[in-house]
């Protein structure tokens, strides 16, 4: 059993950037208005939770992100700096659930909450290499007309 004992409730990360270009809808592919892409908000968000627990994991364990739930309610314009908090809430089992909030510097412009769960990286990495062995028979077993069109 993976020892959490020096995870507990109350921790908090944070993380941060300055919007550019490359941070922007178009760019991303999620919009068109020039500002702040949600999905790039999300991603300082995880890297938040990130920095609240990574560094309290045992040796050859990580995090992973399994749920979002966020609200991204207001704009933010190319040049301005966003900053992400996430605070540890629960903690159940290698479950860790965060209350995540994200500001740029004139107003909160998102919030939500955020799970990630620990895992051994080894045996993580073995579950994946499996997976890819399988992929000539899921292939071949693949239903006819599901194929994913971009």
């Amino acid at each position: 059993m993976t020892d959490l004992s020096k995870l507990h409730v109350g921790l908090t990360g944070s993380a941060e950037i300055i919007v550019s270009d490359a941070h922007t809808a178009p760019r991303i592919g999620s919009g068109r208005v020039a500002v702040l892409a949600t999905p790039v908000m999300i991603n300082v968000i995880e890297a938040a939770a990130l920095d609240a627990i990574e560094k309290h994991l045992p040796e050859g364990n990580q995090s992973l992100g399994t749920h979002l739930d966020v609200k991204h309610y207001a704009a933010t314009p190319v040049g301005m700096r966003l900053r992400a908090k996430a605070e540890v809430t629960k903690i159940d089992g290698r479950n860790i659930e965060f209350r995540v909030e994200a500001f740029d510097e004139k107003e909160r412009v998102g919030d939500g909450t955020h799970t990630r769960v620990v895992v051994n990286v080894a045996r993580f990495d073995q579950r994946v290499q499996k997976k890819l062995e399988d992929l000539p028979r899921i292939q071949q077993a693949w239903p006819q007309g599901l194929e994913i069109k971009s």
